[in-house]
Order: structure tokens, then C-alpha cells, then sequence
């Protein structure tokens, strides 16, 4: 099976690439790269992404034909995406971070700043917190309610059609931190900074 990790510039992606490398094992081939080849015959493919929503998003457009080739694959031939953080936040329609910023549109919804109610919360949010499985998930399979993951965020993503929402955390309101639509697949938590558990997510991405 060969899997890609989506590299278009957007931060430090070595703990994403060493996760799926010990969760694979030997069995998967994972390649991290932009060119869109590979894109187009992998099996399976992640979409990381660190800083903000318009940075991210202006880096992926910054890749010739990128956008047109992750369409094409998740969009078109439905083959498995897994969004992790702001890879996430980019399947929404807009993005309020820095400035007004057109997302990816695969699944309808705005991304905003955390509500932390006048600084009782602090932002980012980050750090341990529990997520609240909602509905049953293939990425969850063997993933106990209330698990704890590890977070990084300042701003969430508020989808429309609630049914694709898979999790939530608590901080300051219901936070969306994992969806599923199909064959996408997405995490607001960090699964490779999530110890036992984020592996354990990784491999059943992987198993799909």
C-alpha cells in the first residue's frame, strides 16, 4: 500500500512521518512529497498542516496543480484522506483566521477562533484534553470514549451537516475534533502527538 504525506511547506511534519512509519511497519509505503504523481497513485493519503488557516491554505494553492490533484483523489475518486489539524480545518468553505480565506470545500462549514468567553479560556488551547466519540468511526475502532488526545489550536471547525461530526472535546463549548464524510477523514487533535492511542488511530486510517 502506498500512502503520502502531503509536503507543501506547512511547518515541521517529522512527528507525522515517524507515526505513520512505526504504525505501518513494514507493510506500508509511506512517501512525503508534493508531486502530483505520486498524489494520483496513492492508495491512501495524509494532509498535514501547522500555523495558520490562510498560511496553509495559500501554501497548498502555492503548489501548481496540488489542489486540482487532492480534488481528484478525495473528491472524485473517493479514495482516503486523512486531514490532521489544520489539514482538517481546510476541508471547510472559509476560513476567518488573518483574513477571510476560501477553503478546500469538501465539507461545508466556516473555521473561527475559539470562543474563550472574555480570556477564561486560554488560547491556544493545547495541551491534554478528552474527546467525546458521538458516532461510531472507522479511525475509532478499539478507541475508548473519553480518550484522552493531544491538542493545538486557536481556532475550530463548525461544520454544517452535523452528521460528519465523529468527536468533541470540551473547551469553552463542544469543539468539533474529528469528522468523517465518507472516505475523509479528519482530526482537530494531534494523533502523533497522542501517544498509544494517536498509533492506534494511525493504523486504523491505515487498515481502511
Amino acid at each position: 500500500m502506498n500512502v503520502t504525506i502531503v509536503d507543501y511547506n506547512s511547518g515541521n511534519i517529522s512527528s507525522v512521518i515517524n507515526s505513520f512509519k512505526e504504525a505501518g511497519k513494514d507493510k506500508v509505503n509511506i512517501e512525503v512529497t508534493s508531486d502530483l504523481n505520486k498524489i494520483k497513485l496513492s492508495d491512501k493519503i495524509v494532509l498535514p498542516g501547522q500555523g495558520s488557516f490562510k498560511s496553509c491554505v495559500d501554501a497548498l494553492n502555492g503548489i501548481s496543480g496540488l489542489v486540482e490533484a487532492l480534488n481528484e483523489f478525495a473528491v472524485n475518486n473517493k479514495k482516503p484522506l486523512l486531514g490532521i489539524c489544520v489539514g482538517l480545518q481546510m476541508f471547510a468553505d472559509i476560513g476567518y483566521e488573518e483574513t477571510e480565506t476560501k477553503g478546500l470545500g469538501w465539507i461545508s462549514g466556516k473555521v473561527s477562533k475559539i470562543d474563550n468567553q472574555n480570556n477564561k479560556f486560554k488560547l491556544p488551547h493545547i495541551g491534554w484534553n478528552e474527546i467525546s466519540i458521538i458516532k461510531e468511526s472507522k479511525i475509532f475502532n478499539n478507541i475508548e470514549n473519553n480518550s484522552h488526545m493531544y491538542f493545538v489550536h486557536s481556532y475550530e471547525f463548525i461544520p454544517e451537516d452535523k452528521n460528519v461530526i465523529s468527536a468533541t472535546t470540551d473547551y469553552s463549548s463542544n469543539i468539533v475534533c474529528s469528522v468523517e464524510k465518507e472516505n475523509i477523514f479528519g482530526t482537530q487533535f494531534h494523533p502523533e502527538k497522542s501517544h498509544k492511542l494517536g498509533l492506534k488511530i494511525i493504523e486504523n486510517f491505515l487498515n481502511l
